[in-house]
């Protein structure tokens, strides 16, 4: 049987390098038609939160029960005794600068998301990066406090459910006004999707931060 998936595996080889596979003759750009049909410029966002937006819920319960996995895998173990950060100024500094910028290109791509390259799952990946920078050079006394004190937790499963709930309204065909494509506001629903993507995605990453601080030292 051996000799027979190694034949296989030359025959689809030969078959891509010397067998031409033309593009098929659509009347139409398909990326024009997502654009159309969503309302938005960046139509992978369009086709996220639209197309197949069946998937992207389960991709945000996913992160959802994998930010839980982790807080039940750490549980019964005991904290770190050292926590390893920065300590000279310099890094600090670049540390500190680093994370107020991608925290500020987060909080843009979860605004224009729909517009241009970006949306919910970058945005919540680079505010997620940049509480990781602060991570490194604050004390985690502090990191808990202000987690608690916002009540990240609360706002983070909240984030969930308002967005199960609109996309569950989103697939049964209710829809909000597209609006002018190119602007703004626009999109109907997908850019209000796309900022609780961010938020969900930043607040998890806060979570298992603080979790890999506490147990780990840091990440």
């Amino acid at each position: 049987m051996k000799f027979v998936y190694i034949a296989a595996c030359l025959a689809l080889y030969l078959k891509m390098l010397w067998l031409a596979n033309p593009a098929p003759n659509l009347p139409f750009v398909i990326a024009d038609v997502i654009a159309a049909d969503s309302g938005v410029s960046n139509t992978v966002a369009g086709v996220i939160f639209r197309n197949r937006l069946y998937d992207t819920i389960f991709e945000v319960i996913v992160f959802t029960i994998a930010i839980m996995g982790a807080k039940y895998l750490l549980a019964n173990e005991h904290p770190s005794l050292h926590i390893h950060q920065f300590t000279d100024q310099a890094s600090i500094v670049l540390a500190r600068l680093g994370a107020t910028i991608a925290s500020l290109v987060g909080i843009e791509l979860a605004i224009r998301g729909h517009l241009s390259p970006g949306g919910g799952f970058a945005a919540g990946v680079a505010i997620g990066t940049a509480i990781g920078l602060i991570a490194m050079t604050s004390s985690p006394e502090r990191m808990e406090a202000v987690y608690h004190r916002w009540h990240a937790a609360t706002w983070e499963k909240i984030s969930v459910l308002i967005f199960i709930v609109l996309a569950v309204f989103t697939l049964a065909g209710v829809e909000l006004p597209h609006g002018q494509l190119g602007e703004l506001i626009s999109g109907g629903i997908i850019p209000i999707l796309n900022i609780l993507v961010a938020i969900k995605v930043a607040l998890g990453s806060w979570a298992a931060v603080l979790l890999f601080i506490r147990y780990r030292g840091l990440l």
